[in-house]
């Protein structure tokens, strides 16, 4: 039975994940498993529901929200991979690297998604996760918009109990996988630029990073990246 102001808990599983999906259509926020730590996602279609994710997390509308994805042929449906983001796709996809993309200007996407804009590129970021859990969802209803299980500046949460107890009802429906493995934050680089730039040092280390785009006879990475 689920207390008052508890969100649902349904097993991952197809069952679940049909019911996950249903809840995402319907507009509703999502706790879902990814290979590091949970998840919050929306539909990117749904009225409003970008905007009640940064509610529910308390983070600021400044601060770009990411997008999960099937594959990496839905990266290419919000904007353009070059050669740089493909050598590193091909080598980290699905895994812990978060590539920020040049966004397709046939491709309207809330600003809450983007960055840049006048006089840079606008761009958006992008991740195929080494769980099939998102990635299933992300098959059914395109790039989902996710961010962090946690309230902006607090633990990111790695199980069912802490989301509840850290966002209760902002929550409609979680996707119970058990605790989350944890580790590291996925390595995030900038690839809208002729030399990509690291942007945060995570799961992927700049180390490889760069031997892949050497390997590829392309640029090794700018380095730009805090907390290592």
């Amino acid at each position: 039975m689920i207390a008052p102001g508890e969100p649902r808990r349904v097993p991952d599983g197809p069952a679940g994940r049909a019911a996950a999906i249903r809840a995402l259509r319907d507009g509703a926020i999502v706790a879902l498993p990814t290979d590091t730590v949970y998840g919050l996602a929306v539909a990117s279609t749904a009225e409003g529901g970008i905007e009640r994710l940064f509610a529910a997390k308390g983070r600021p509308p400044d601060r770009a929200v990411p997008l999960l994805l099937a594959d990496a042929d839905q990266a290419a449906v919000l904007g353009r991979l070059g050669p740089a983001a493909r050598a590193l796709a091909d080598a980290f996809w699905p895994g812990g690297l978060t590539l920020v993309i040049p966004r397709r200007a046939d491709r309207p996407l809330p600003v809450a998604l983007t960055s840049g804009g006048d006089p840079e590129p606008p761009t958006v970021g992008v991740r195929v996760p080494a769980h099939d859990a998102p990635r299933a969802l992300a098959r059914a209803l395109g790039p989902l918009p996710t961010t962090s299980a946690n309230r902006s500046g607090e633990p990111e949460a790695r199980d069912p109990d802490a989301i509840a107890a850290a966002l209760g009802a902002a929550v409609a429906l979680i996707l119970d996988a058990g605790p989350a493995d944890g580790g590291p934050p996925s390595t995030v680089v900038d690839v809208s630029n002729p030399v990509p730039r690291i942007l945060r040092h995570g799961a992927i280390p700049a180390e490889r990073i760069g031997a892949v785009l050497r390997a590829a006879g392309l640029p090794g990475p700018d380095d730009a990246g805090v907390g290592r």
